[in-house]
């Protein structure tokens, strides 16, 4: 049996509530069949679609800067609503299963950041909706905020990406998984959070969901980190007549391949890194990347790329 982390992106569950409900059912699937097979199995997800429109719901319905609803207060609420969809779609997939015993539960995750990081002097990360130049310098009048010219589209406001330090629940997440529960955490790389005072305190930044579940799988000591994307493997030369698909690597030949510049920024080279940072963590353990539907198949190594020292 492995203690087993999943990754599953924001972008696969869909686009709406509606279609998340159909999305979480077919994740649940493949997360079971894991489960089925004796896996010990936390989920994290991402949030990108999902916290945009909650943060545009607000946008579209304050009358100033200051009634917006702040972002970590945003991303917490993705974690619930997207949390309450996955526990479902896997206790109803578990009980079809005869598994009934085995609890799945959904944990609000504070993800501490360090407020050194350099990404906060950098903020690159989109959020929110299209604004004007005029209505955009009003807004950063406003507020500290700091709106850019999006690729012809407006004007967006951006925020830091800075990289996970610690999980604040670790230990309450630690104690439900030796328990044998299936935990859903640190949703959309979790409500980033900094010490300030005698308190943690929320921050306008986006956690990329690879890097925080990456830290949560080193945190519980897990086995095996698991990415679940749209492709069935990380490729090089992606698009050229000399693709070739990865399967089995080392973090000395993907490290080779970032210094070639050889995968997308922002798409599938955080993925790699996040595989990477819990590859190199400790002896034994190994990364995958690998597409939702062969979920299953990736720990025979039939499906995938696995990334090991």
């Amino acid at each position: 049996m492995s203690k087993i982390v999943i990754a599953l992106g924001g972008n696969a569950l869909g686009n709406s509530a509606n279609e998340q409900l159909t999305k979480a059912e077919l994740a649940a699937k493949s997360i079971a069949n894991l489960i089925s097979d004796g896996h010990q199995v936390v989920i994290a997800h991402g949030n990108g679609p999902q916290v945009g429109k909650i943060r545009l719901a607000f946008e579209e319905t304050s009358k100033t800067a200051e009634d917006t609803m702040p972002f970590p207060e945003c991303t917490a609420m993705s974690q619930g609503y997207i949390g309450y969809h996955l526990q479902q779609a896997i206790d109803e997939e578990l009980v079809a299963r005869d598994l009934a015993d085995i609890p799945v539960v959904s944990m609000l995750t504070q993800v501490v950041v360090d407020p050194k990081d350099p990404a906060f002097a950098n903020p690159t990360k989109p959020i929110g909706g299209y604004y004007s130049e005029t209505e955009a310098q009003k807004l950063m009048a406003e507020s500290d905020d700091v709106y850019v010219e999006d690729a012809g589209r407006g004007w967006r406001r951006v925020v830091p990406s800075p990289k996970p330090v610690d999980i604040y629940e670790k230990i309450s997440l630690k104690t439900l998984v030796d328990a044998g529960q299936v935990v859903i955490a640190c949703g959309g790389g979790g409500i980033p959070v900094i010490y300030q005072g005698t308190r943690y305190k929320g921050v306008d930044a986006v956690i990329d969901k690879d890097f925080a579940a990456a830290k949560m799988a080193a945190l519980i000591d897990a086995d095996v980190f698991i990415i679940l994307t749209a492709v069935d493997h990380v490729f090089v030369n992606f698009g050229k007549e000399n693709q070739k698909a990865l399967e089995n690597t080392s973090v000395a030949e993907m490290k080779k391949y970032i210094a070639e510049d050889q995968f997308v920024p922002g798409s599938m080279l955080p993925k790699v890194e996040a595989a990477i940072d819990f590859a190199e963590s400790k002896a034994g353990r190994r990364a995958i990347i690998a597409s939702l539907e062969k979920a299953s198949e990736t720990l025979g190594g039939n499906s995938g790329t696995t990334v090991q020292m």
